[in-house]
């Protein structure tokens, strides 16, 4: 039988005017899966992770996360319920050590603002936290670090660092290769598939090939609206989806 989903959209839509950015979309995140959503620029993909993260309201439509409907919530309270995104830029705090990155995201988690005469970096649970993520994520050795000192790919590793140590269930991940080389992609996609156990993922990518390496179900979109839904082989293989999307290369 399979699980309950961690965060359940139904029949998502958003306007912005005249304009339909998602229309009609529903999916649902299952923990220990990473389910791609693709399409190309304009096809509703940053809408549709805006609206699930809560940084934008749906026109209608609902949103559950653990079982729960968080369609009124706003991003604060989603990430606290156990909500993690990644964004396309980078967000992390350049002059901030790695290890600093992910304290001050543990500290989210771990508020004691009665405690205002303690420093920070006597906190043990947040101390504890910011080292489990750095070694998670394959940056433990770079923890004392200027984050603004790491390569493209090692910032991108530290961002998903960043987001673990707020202990999300659920993963909302924009572009996280994005202009990775071939060493840093293998690297990330290794790390990806580590956080299936424990999280449900959705991952926003432009890299196809990337795509159907780690994806364990890819949603298809154009203009907003949802074409194809299923395995990676059962996506390459439907003829609307590669007339609109993947191409010959991707054909069988």
């Amino acid at each position: 039988m399979l699980s309950e989903p961690l965060l359940r959209a139904t029949r998502i839509s958003r306007t912005f005017g005249g304009l339909t950015a998602v229309s009609d979309v529903s999916l649902a995140l299952i923990e220990g899966e990473i389910h791609a959503v693709i399409g190309t620029n304009g096809a509703g993909k940053s809408t549709l992770i805006n609206v699930l993260a809560g940084e934008i309201a749906t026109s209608s439509g609902s949103v559950e996360l653990l079982g729960r409907d968080v369609t009124a919530w706003s991003q604060p309270r989603r990430a606290q319920a156990g909500l993690g995104r990644s964004y396309q830029r980078t967000t992390v705090f350049p002059r901030f050590t790695v290890f600093e990155n992910c304290r001050l995201a543990a500290q989210a988690m771990h508020q004691v603002p009665w405690n205002w005469w303690s420093s920070a970096a006597s906190c043990h649970a947040t101390n504890a936290a910011a080292e489990e993520v750095l070694e998670r994520s394959g940056l433990a050795e770079l923890g004392g670090r200027e984050a603004g000192a790491l390569s493209h790919g090692e910032r991108r590793q530290l961002e998903i660092a960043v987001c673990l140590a707020t202990r999300p269930r659920v993963l909302l991940l924009d572009e996280p290769l994005a202009g990775m080389g071939s060493e840093e992609t293998d690297r990330m996609l290794s790390l990806l598939a580590s956080l299936k156990r424990g999280h449900a993922i959705l991952l926003v990518e432009h890299d196809m090939d990337a795509v159907f390496r780690v994806s364990d179900h890819i949603t298809v979109m154009v203009n907003g609206i949802v074409i194809a839904s299923g395995s990676p082989p059962a996506v390459r293989a439907d003829a609307e989806v590669q007339e609109a999307y993947l191409g010959e290369v991707h054909a069988d």
